[in-house]
Parts: C-alpha cells; structure tokens; sequence
C-alpha cells in the first residue's frame, strides 16, 4: 500500500536516492532539503517527487509538516564535526547537537502531533555505526549519533502501544561525499597551536580509516526502502549486516 513518506536532508547522498528509489516504488514522496537552492535543484531533476525547503533548525520550516498527512518520517538530515575533543571549538559542538539532535527531535515531536492521534506511523532515525562505536578524531558527531541511539530507543518503547514503531539505521562508511568533508572539518581549525597537535598523525590516520574504501551507498538506501516498507522493525538496522556481527548484536 502506498505510503507518505517525509524524508530530511534529500538534497544529497542517502537521502536523495531513498526518494527516489520510494517514489519509483509508487510511494508520495515529500523531500525536504535545508536550503532553497538544493530544493529548486532536486524539484527540476525530479519532478515526481513533492520538494520543499525545510531547515529542521528553524522552527518556521517545521511547521510547515502541518500541512502533510505523515506515515513515515525518515529523519536523515545531519552535520558532521571531526576533531579532538580537548581542542574542538565548543560552537561547533553546539552546532552539531542543534541540527543532529534538537533538530530531528523538533521534526519528529511535530510528525508525531499528526501520527499519535491516528495510532499508526513509523519513524526512521538514521544514527551511525559512531553512535554505539566511538572513535578518536570523530568524538564530536559520535556524541550526537549516541544522544539519537537514546533518542530513538526511549521513542521506540513509549510509542510502541500507541501503534507508532521507531526504529534506528546504523550505516558505516558509505561513498556520498559526507564522510569526505566530516573527516576534512577538523583542519578548518585544528593546527600547531592545538592542544592535541602531536597527536596528529593519529587523527589522519582516522580520517584515512573512514574515507579509504568507502562503500555503495545503494546498500543503505535499499535498507531505507525496507524499512519504509516492512511490517515491523528491529530496534537497530546496522548496514552492512556484518556490522551487527562484529559488535555482538
């Protein structure tokens, strides 16, 4: 049965290719993107999809979910920060926590007005193999990605009676340019005068890591399709499922 789908951050990467690949599968796809620019662009490429501007940071552009008829809300939209956490300018760290966290968590609050009542609809929060493994260098988005596993779980077990499931997507490093710029973040600050700079070979090493054999990520926008469709959800969805392996789970 076709679906309204409501998905953030589809201007680009996973985002992008889930509305497509949902609004190819016969799906109403809402895509929203943080700025007018991308939205003009993805509305020309894509007439099939519905495209609007919606910055989950600004309390204007959510509400503008009023005026949709939910039943899955994708919660893709993110930042990304790398660097030491003894150096990291506390801005940026503020930053990241009001897009990752606040933000998914003010567009969730505003879906689920719509959805509670009903006693159906699904909620996808797209966290990341950072937010049950922490590393060094990546300590900044972990935080937030660990703040979204808390997030997700404690909405998965009060909504479940209300017909509502939540479930959580845990990729790892996938080929979409964002793990490109989240690694190359910390050197628009981080130099010599930083407390941690000895440790700099460590942190490039890190970005090596996350950035060397990155993966396709039609692997994850699959995974997103499934999950919009299934007929229930696992608490985590890690991608790939070896992941899952590793970590014990």
């Amino acid at each position: 049965m076709p679906k309204t789908v409501l998905i953030t951050g589809a201007g680009s990467g996973f985002g992008k290719g889930a509305s497509v690949a949902l609004a190819a599968r016969g799906h109403r796809v809402i895509a929203t993107t943080e700025t007018q620019e991308q939205a003009d662009v993805l509305a020309r490429e894509h007439p099939e999809l519905t495209v609007a501007k919606l910055d989950i940071t600004r309390p204007e552009d959510v509400d503008l979910v009023a005026q949709w008829d939910i039943d899955v809300l994708i919660n893709n939209a993110g930042a990304g920060q790398t660097g030491p956490l003894a150096d990291v300018p506390l801005d940026r760290v503020r930053r990241l926590f009001e897009v990752n966290v606040f933000g998914t968590l003010s567009i969730t609050q505003a879906v689920l007005a719509q959805m509670v009542p009903k006693g159906s609809g699904r909620i996808i929060i797209v966290s990341s193999i950072a937010g049950v493994l922490p590393g060094p260098a990546f300590g900044p988005y972990s935080m937030t990605k660990h703040a979204l596993e808390a997030m997700g779980k404690t909405l998965r077990s009060e909504l479940a009676a209300q017909g509502i499931d939540v479930t959580l997507l845990n990729p790892g490093p996938y080929l979409t340019g964002f793990n490109d710029r989240m690694a190359d973040s910390m050197w628009e600050w981080f130099g010599a005068d930083s407390l941690n700079a000895p440790s700099t070979p460590l942190f490039q090493m890190m970005k090596d890591l996350v950035t060397n054999g990155q993966m396709d990520p039609v692997e994850v926008v699959d995974v997103m399709v499934e999950l919009t469709e299934a007929a229930s959800t696992q608490e985590n969805n890690f991608v790939p499922a070896s992941l899952a392996e590793q970590l014990g789970r």
